[in-house]
């Protein structure tokens, strides 16, 4: 019986995961910056070093990230994120983050 409560727990767990390509971006310039230019990447890395958070921007939305750790490689660059969203919050815990084709 526990196996099974265990096989379907890591079911669920895969089922809600999700993929977006997006840019990351900081809090404070947001949308502004979801190019991924050189020059946005620049203020990208300014904006956060100074505090502002890392957040996503995927199709002219914002999302707030749980564990902006994950993604500090690729500040200002258009990535492909895999993990899971709370649609309360509107935040990505991230599983991983890949550099988008």
């Amino acid at each position: 019986m526990r196996r099974l409560i265990a096989a379907l727990s890591l079911f669920t767990v895969s089922a809600i995961a999700e993929s977006w390509t997006g840019v990351i971006v900081d809090a404070k310039c947001g949308l502004k910056h979801a190019d991924a230019s050189e020059a946005s990447r620049k203020c990208v890395e300014g904006c956060i070093k100074g505090g502002s958070a890392a957040v996503f921007a995927v199709d002219g939305k914002i999302f707030k990230l749980a564990n902006p750790e994950v993604v500090k490689e690729h500040y200002g660059h258009k990535v492909v994120v895999e993990g899971t969203l709370d649609k309360g919050t509107e935040t990505i815990t991230v599983k991983s983050a890949k550099m988008a084709e």
